[in-house]
């Protein structure tokens, strides 16, 4: 049997449409042998995914994606294989929370005064009991017919320069790394070419990452899945010697077309990063 491996998703406990548990079903139907859930920020998740897990015969690594700051610009960092019980890490991601709910409110606030009335209301009842994000407004402006589809929303509203962008008070990119570690896990810089960055960028960054003790790359991404993508991204994971990872970043069904599993395939001379991970089964 073919292994197949998503090191990156996301269910509706943070900005995700699947319950944890309906995520390693749809995984298990799609052929995924080894599964990460890397909610924003929280792990509050795992366990019900780890129990699905088991009854499904599907291997789950625990993990959590952080957002970071680095030179005053968000970068999401992914962490495989965390103790989820390690307790300056779960501090960590209860200040994460409150930024993410301070963020979420201050967004909803700047939407109502661009003219968005019931903006607030409309992205807290799509978010229901997880933390409001982004994602949650995208969806009620594609739901209210204000815009054409998610990519839409965010061009349109969310993304930064935009009327409802809100910067986030993250966590600095070297003090997560250090709890990431601290937990026992290994961590990953999630989507290296969604950032809109140069090479000269992508290089001061990586610089970064690796000094704090970063240890992996996302070459296999479901955000970046043309071959000459992975072909630059296994050249940085080669340049720094960083383990290779694989993620869909799956939110949702259709959800720009990223499904679980759906990661391109690593270049067979790159190092993996599951072969040095502790897998939770």
């Amino acid at each position: 049997m073919s292994l197949i491996y998503d090191l990156h998703c996301h269910s509706n406990i943070s900005d995700g449409l699947l319950a944890p548990h309906e995520v390693v079903a749809r995984a298990a139907r799609r052929g995924v042998t080894t599964l990460a859930l890397t909610d924003h920020d929280t792990i509050d998740g795992v366990a019900s995914a780890r129990q699905a897990a088991q009854a499904r015969g599907i291997e789950l690594i625990t993990g959590v994606e952080l957002s970071v700051i680095w030179q005053r610009r968000t970068f999401h960092i992914v962490g495989l294989g965390v103790d989820t019980a390690e307790e300056r890490l779960l501090g960590g991601l209860e200040r994460m929370q409150q930024a993410r709910h301070a963020r979420g409110v201050a967004i909803g606030e700047r939407l109502e005064r661009a003219g968005l009335t019931g903006a607030l209301d409309g992205a807290r009842e799509v978010a229901g009991a997880a933390q409001l994000t982004r994602a949650h407004y995208a969806r009620w402006l594609v739901d209210t017919g204000q815009v054409r589809g998610y990519e839409d929303a965010f061009k349109r509203y969310l993304r930064r320069g935009r009327v409802g962008y809100v910067h986030g008070d993250w966590v600095e990119l070297e003090e997560g790394i250090e709890w990431i570690n601290n937990a026992g896990g290994i961590a990953v810089l999630a989507h290296p070419l969604g950032y809109d960055l140069t090479g000269a960028w992508l290089r001061r960054v990586l610089d970064a990452f690796t000094a704090a003790g970063g240890r992996g790359l996302e070459v296999g991404c479901g955000t970046s899945p043309l071959p000459r993508q992975v072909a630059q991204l296994g050249g940085w994971c080669r340049r720094y010697e960083l383990l290779a990872s694989v993620g869909s970043d799956f939110h949702a069904p259709g959800y720009n077309a990223r499904d679980l599993g759906s990661a391109p395939q690593l270049p067979d001379d790159l190092p993996v990063i599951w072969q040095e991970l502790e897998v939770n089964s």
